[in-house]
């Protein structure tokens, strides 16, 4: 039995692979390596595990990301002693609607787009290809939609919690079902933001997970609830630009690396993740431009115009018009970081094209890909990793700031204050108001903390956590747009349209079994370690699966909507052909504006027509006195009974 070092093995591993043999490889107790004949691969594992080492932080990493999370901080504590010094709930929660246009309009795309997007977004181009650009063409068509159609609904109301228009439009119990689902769902969510970056921070950088869920959690649970939001919208703007430099540095050392942008194109061309022709009509094929723009046209109607995150950031200007442009704003800066977000994934499959570290089982996730990506090309580059880290940091606080601000608001709004009214006969006092809303954004970062732990343990929480939030959204926006764009529904039947919804969507998307998606070949054939065959992860869809645990995870939100809508609207009318109930005069404000100036002119025809039967009941009459009347007179009459209707 011969005794080999180290480099000996390298040497003889590399001749070895032109025989497809090698040999196996033991550790005696003082350290020594015998070898003996078995297959190449035991021979390669022992080399990746001690060869490919990942970068580390170095100290001028750790001070970048501990400046830009005091920055956040600071910002906190300016805003808690500064102007109004948060007394009012005007000024916690909808900052006495005194924000300019620009630093809504960045905290609008920023608390959308968050840790998890940012991550997984540039993972899905690795994977999947440039299918998934075409969601961008949604956001174009919601945008409008959002700003002449449900924007004006909610201004006109100028509520705290938007899903106080639900308790206007048909009662309690919906609104009670809405929030309740809201506030559910959007806590798991803030959880799963805390958990997930902070895995593949640690698989990929060795900061510690535990020390990243805790951190971030305090962090942004101290500045929301100190701050207000006021705090959490001028954060937002200062973790939107770490958000752009993060993902235009990894694209510029992808560039310099390949040699140039172009380069980074024709290497994805190559590698076949330059797709754009998929126009399936089939609900089963992941991503195709009918599922993208119908399915991301729900998705982005359903936390632009209708989710209680977006809609209180919305409030916060001084009026309508600046709402409208904000949002607008909003678009190309929501379009420009989803874009770029998207060729940072093909940047870094410039680098790992021949030699994919998940088939070398450097990572365990394609999400840990960034951060891996930024340690093996910039560990070299004090400051710059830190950059990187502090900008997914910034994705995860601006995410779980407007969370915890906008549950604080709900569970005032439509929980605390309502029972407290019920219970005592009398409102809260202002400061009681204010101090709850500030210890209630304090508690739930707390609990965000306590479900990241949570995710942690159970592991699956992950994926359920991300699923449920594209399952809810699309019941929500039914319920919504069945109040403002029909006269006919009742609470009744769209509540249990809704709740009809949910249940056949959280059916669909946690039915077991469920094939994989496929996914895009790869291969490690040019790693110094590679494996003699080329491994390729292209898979094909098992039609022996039920159907509709096949349905492409983006139809989820249209089908939601659409089954929310059909059932509510059939239901209420037949209830009330069968009830008969007396017809009840619903305020204007509560529907579309293009809704409430149609059922405002059938109104008007309806009183020109009670008016002219008056008119023609009296002058047919048999009447005592006759007064001559100029037609001047009798416009003017008619103007007045006109505007007394």
């Amino acid at each position: 039995m011969t005794i080999f070092s180290k480099e000996r093995i390298e040497i003889h591993y590399r001749q070895l692979k032109k025989v497809r043999t090698a040999t196996r490889i033991k550790i005696d107790p003082c350290g020594k390596t015998f070898l003996f004949v078995i297959s190449v691969d035991d021979v390669a594992t022992l080399l990746n595990n001690s060869m490919e080492k990942i970068g580390t932080l170095q100290w001028e990493d750790y001070l970048v990301i501990a400046v830009t999370l005091c920055i956040s901080v600071g910002i906190g504590i300016y805003y808690r002693f500064s102007g109004g010094r948060q007394k009012t709930i005007e000024e916690y929660f909808i900052a006495s609607r005194s924000m300019s246009i620009v630093p809504v309009g960045v905290a609008l795309v920023v608390s959308f787009m968050s840790a998890i997007t940012l991550l997984g977004v540039s993972a899905e181009n690795y994977t999947y290809g440039t299918q998934f650009v075409v969601i961008n063409l949604s956001y174009l068509i919601g945008t409008p939609l959002v700003c002449y159609g449900f924007l004006p609904v909610f201004f006109k109301l100028q509520a705290t919690s938007a899903y106080e228009y639900l308790e206007k439009r048909f009662g309690i119990k919906a609104r009670t079902l809405a929030s309740f689902v809201y506030w559910l769902q959007l806590l798991l969510y803030s959880g799963v933001v805390l958990y997930a970056p902070a895995l593949a921070l640690e698989a990929t950088t060795g900061i510690s997970k535990t020390g990243s869920i805790i951190i971030i959690g305090l962090v942004c649970a101290f500045y929301s609830s100190i701050g207000g939001i006021k705090a959490v919208l001028i954060t937002d703007v200062f973790q939107g630009l770490l958000m752009f430099i993060s993902v235009f540095v990894i694209i510029i050392t992808a560039a310099n690396e390949a040699g140039s942008l172009k380069r980074i194109w024709e290497i994805a061309e190559e590698g076949n993740r330059i797709q754009f022709d998929s126009i399936s009509i089939d609900p089963t094929v992941r991503h195709t431009w009918w599922s993208l723009i119908f399915g991301g046209l729900c998705t982005f109607l359903s936390l632009y115009g209708v989710n209680q995150v977006q809609v209180q950031r919305m409030l916060t200007v001084k009026d309508i018009k600046a709402a409208q442009k904000a949002l607008w704003l909003s678009w190309p800066i929501l379009s420009l970081l989803s874009i770029t977000t998207c060729f940072s994934g093909l940047a870094i499959y410039s680098k790992y094209y021949k030699c994919d570290p998940l088939l070398q089982k450097r990572i365990s996730s394609t999400d840990m890909l960034m951060p891996l990506y930024v340690m093996d090309t910039m560990s070299d580059k004090p400051g710059l990793p830190g950059l990187f880290i502090a900008g997914i940091f910034s994705a995860g606080l601006s995410t779980i700031s407007a969370a915890l601000n906008s549950l604080a608001a709900v569970t005032l709004e439509d929980y605390i204050k309502p029972t407290y009214k019920k219970c005592c006969h009398k409102e809260f006092s202002i400061t009681m108001s204010t101090t709850l809303a500030k210890l209630l954004a304090f508690i739930y970062g707390i609990i965000s903390i306590a479900l990241a732990f949570l995710a942690q343990l159970l592991g699956g929480v992950l994926q359920a956590g991300l699923t449920i939030f594209g399952v809810v959204g699309g019941p929500l926006l039914g319920l919504f747009t069945l109040g403002m764009l029909t006269e006919t529904a009742t609470e009744i039947g769209s509540v249990t349209g809704t709740i009809i919804s949910l249940i056949f969507l959280f059916w669909i998307a946690f039915g077991q079994p469920r094939p994989a998606p496929p996914t895009l070949p790869v291969t490690d054939i040019d790693c110094s370690n590679a494996t003699i065959s080329i491994l390729q992860t292209q898979l094909k869809s098992d039609d022996s699966y039920f159907y509709l645990y096949r349905l492409s995870y983006m139809w989820y939100c249209p089908l939601g909507f659409l089954m929310t809508f059909i059932i509510g609207l059939f239901l209420s009318f037949c209830l009330k052909q069968m009830f008969k109930k007396q017809k009840i005069e619903l305020d204007l404000n509560l529907f579309f504006p293009i809704i409430a100036k149609r059922i405002h002119r059938r109104q008007m025809q309806i009183s020109d027509t009670n008016s002219n039967d008056i008119l023609k009941d009296t002058t047919t009459a048999p009447r005592k006195y006759i007064f001559g009347v100029n037609s001047d007179d009798i416009d003017i009459m008619e103007d007045v009974n006109t505007s007394k209707v």
